[in-house]
């Protein structure tokens, strides 16, 4: 399930958005004011972002230069050519002026979110002295590399994303359903096992550390 946030200090939008996107089956996260939306930002890594510009404490504008690696929709009553241009230089990936036609907002957030996929699917993750490589299921540890089936590398892809976090094992299965759907609670144990394995062989040490009652997190 991907994960957005409504970056709106407006009640009305905000619960609208909430309520739409939540049908859409989007997870929805919400912040009211440019401040809260770096706090939740230090906590939560999002799929996307839809920013208003006019926002209590820190503006739309001053926060936008300070999210990397997410991609961004501008939502706003400012309709000129030049503040358009302006924010897309700064990193929104997109703008749509308001008021807006929901199902075109949706439109919007679904591009976004393919460019994300597809970009995420064909570039390597860096980790510590581990980096993999999910376009050709292999990885490397201090020069060694290291081969993965498609299910173990869909796992340790998931788990870099997010070093130090522990992620839940229901929350594996279904990140990784679309690419590996033969994989089940049950194999997940024994493929975390042979990561584990694999990399231990090649770097002397273990990367992956099991977290009780939540799921496994990679240690970088």
């Amino acid at each position: 399930m991907n994960s957005i946030l409504v970056v709106e200090d407006d009640l009305h939008i905000s619960n609208l958005l909430d309520e739409t996107l939540s049908n859409e089956g989007y997870k929805v996260i919400r912040a009211f004011s440019g401040t809260e939306a770096m706090l939740v930002l230090s906590d939560k890594k999002p799929d996307l972002i839809l920013l208003d510009l006019m926002l209590p404490g820190l503006s739309g504008e001053e926060i936008l230069p300070m999210i990397k690696n997410i991609p961004v929709i501008v939502t706003s009553a400012k309709a000129e050519t030049s503040s358009k241009v302006k924010l897309l230089l700064s990193g929104a990936a997109d703008y749509i002026t308001k008021p807006f036609e929901m199902e075109e907002l949706l439109a919007r957030i679904t591009v976004q979110l393919r460019k994300k996929s597809n970009a995420d699917e064909n570039s390597s993750l860096c980790v510590s002295d581990l980096v993999l490589n999910p376009d050709t299921l292999t990885a490397k540890v201090n020069g060694a590399q290291v081969r993965l089936t498609r299910t173990e590398c869909a796992i340790l892809k998931l788990l870099m994303q997010t070093p130090q976090r522990p992620i839940g094992k229901s929350t594996i299965l279904e990140k990784i359903s679309r690419d590996t759907p033969d994989c089940t609670e049950r194999s997940l144990k024994q493929h975390i096992s042979n990561i584990r394995k694999k990399l231990l062989t090649a770097g002397g040490r273990d990367y992956i550390e099991a977290v009780y009652g939540i799921g496994f997190k990679f240690k970088s």
